[in-house]
């Protein structure tokens, strides 16, 4: 009985160091800049929109701007591909992302052309969305380049034109 009693404690002892050596889940976070596609200078925001995994709910409030005006994330455990749009200083306006086709005119349109990112790759190596906004030739101020755990994307404000037709 005291030999059951020694192996059962003793297989206790090992399940316990065991599982303690397991790492722990550890969380991960993402950087966000948000840079003009004309200047390539950051747009230091709070007001960002972001979306995971193709869902259509909207979280306003995953995104908080640090003491350099960058977006800092806690990426939820379940997520694998992301969506980063942002509003206008507080306002109901969002820019346009520059990475999509140009609008052909209707906001069902516009969201058909959304691009999502692989967490996997922005946790990796990090990643720049494409700036569709400029030409051809990109100027030398914006030639970005993301670290790991780094997301940079490139926007620009509706025109009037633009506005008027939302």
């Amino acid at each position: 009985m005291a030999r059951l009693a020694s192996r059962t404690l003793l297989l206790s002892f090992f399940m316990a160091a065991f599982c303690a050596s397991l790492p722990a889940q550890t969380e991960k976070t993402i950087t966000i800049r948000m840079l003009d596609s004309k200047s390539g200078k950051l747009i230091a925001t709070s007001d960002y929109l972001v979306r995971i995994n193709h869902e259509k709910t909207v979280h306003g409030d995953w995104v908080q701007k640090n003491e350099e005006g960058v977006g800092v994330m806690k990426v939820p455990p379940e997520a694998t591909e992301i969506l980063v749009r942002a509003t206008y200083d507080s306002s109901m306006s969002i820019y346009d992302n520059c990475d999509a086709v140009k609008d052909l005119g209707t906001a069902d349109h516009a969201a058909s052309l959304d691009h999502w990112y692989a967490l996997s790759e922005i946790l990796a190596k990090g990643v720049v969305a494409p700036n569709g906004c400029i030409g051809k030739k990109v100027p030398d101020r914006l030639q970005v380049f993301a670290k790991p755990g780094e997301f940079v994307f490139f926007v620009r404000h509706k025109t009037p034109f633009e506005q008027l037709h939302e």
